[in-house]
């Protein structure tokens, strides 16, 4: 029997990295907050990828699939591979083994090394990358030109990103007088002016006031549902909770879970628990029916107060890493 080192092939410890991640079959992905799946076609195809940074080892076998129309989320603490797998993903690191792959309709797809391939990805790094002396229409016109657009294809586009994420009226001023959740919305409209299949979204609310992040996660939920494939890291559990199908929890470069937040709280987190306050103490009690709970414990009492503490995204991290997602 190998021993942990030995290098598999890659499709068959890919295999067993989705089989005990509960990531769906292939051709199929997760709905979140139901227990179906849909068949949707992966866009993204992760297998097996590891890579080091000097003796530092930022990912260990990493498999992961992200289909049309689903956003998966990407927890994991300062340091655990995300920025690294994001990396790789985008086609600006090689991996040391393992393989990434796009699938894209009409058979067109391959590795995001292909710089064919990489135009159909949009990036949105967590530093800013944008031009604060040009203008936000300036930027965009810049960024839809690397990935061939012009003429009327690239006004349309231009226009379109401009609307979607709500500077119309500011696109012909600079970016250094954009306040900070301006600046980040343009930095979403840079990474989809090019009509991409996929976005990597690398935290794209840090540091945001609550009405710019609030329209962000609008603009991300509308990306779905026009088909296009997220992979979205993050800091902010309550963000993941929202719009995620399924969240992928990442330390020491390992992938832990992977599956939608109804199963990863029911396998990790635990049944919801009822608070029953009365006059002689307190009583908590796990259920997954809080009301029937409720009524059999104030059967032959009333109670003065009670509330219902229900698993959270925060709970399953602890258990699965033993750490904040903020350490």
């Amino acid at each position: 029997m190998p021993d942990r080192g030995d290098h598999r092939a890659p499709a068959r410890r890919a295999a067993n990295v989705r089989l005990r991640a509960g990531i769906a079959p292939r051709g199929c992905a997760p709905l979140a907050r139901s227990r179906t799946l849909y068949c949707a076609p992966p866009v993204l195809e992760l297998i097996d990828l590891r890579k080091t940074h000097g003796r530092t080892l930022a990912l260990d076998g990493v498999s992961l699939r992200v289909g049309a129309g689903e956003i998966v989320g990407l927890l994991g603490p300062n340091g655990a591979g995300k920025s690294t797998l994001v990396s790789i993903t985008a086609g600006l690191l090689p991996a040391d083994h393992g393989e990434v792959r796009l699938d894209l309709p009409g058979g067109r797809g391959g590795s995001p090394r292909d710089p064919a391939v990489r135009r159909q990805i949009g990036l949105a790094p967590q530093a800013l990358a944008l031009y604060d002396e040009l203008s936000g229409a300036e930027n965009l016109r810049f960024f839809a030109g690397l990935h061939g657009c012009a003429g009327q294809q690239l006004r349309v586009r231009v226009d379109a990103a401009l609307e979607f994420v709500g500077l119309s009226e500011r696109r012909e001023d600079r970016v250094k007088t954009y306040s900070g959740g301006m600046a980040r919305r343009l930095n979403l409209a840079a990474a989809l002016v090019h009509d991409p299949a996929l976005l990597l979204l690398d935290e794209p609310t840090v540091g945001v006031d609550p009405q710019s992040r609030a329209h962000l996660l609008d603009n991300i939920e509308q990306l779905r549902a026009q088909g296009k494939a997220v992979l979205y890291t993050t800091h902010y559990m309550e963000e993941a909770q929202r719009i995620c199908d399924r969240v992928a929890i990442i330390d020491h470069g390992q992938l832990l879970a992977v599956d939608r937040l109804d199963s990863l709280l029911a396998s990790h987190a635990g049944k919801p628990q009822l608070v029953v306050e009365f006059p002689d103490g307190r009583e908590t009690v796990e259920t997954d029916d809080p009301l029937a709970s409720l009524n059999a414990l104030a059967k032959d009492r009333a109670p003065l107060g009670f509330r219902v503490e229900r698993p959270t995204l925060e709970q399953v991290f602890l258990q699965l890493t033993g750490r904040s997602l903020r350490e």
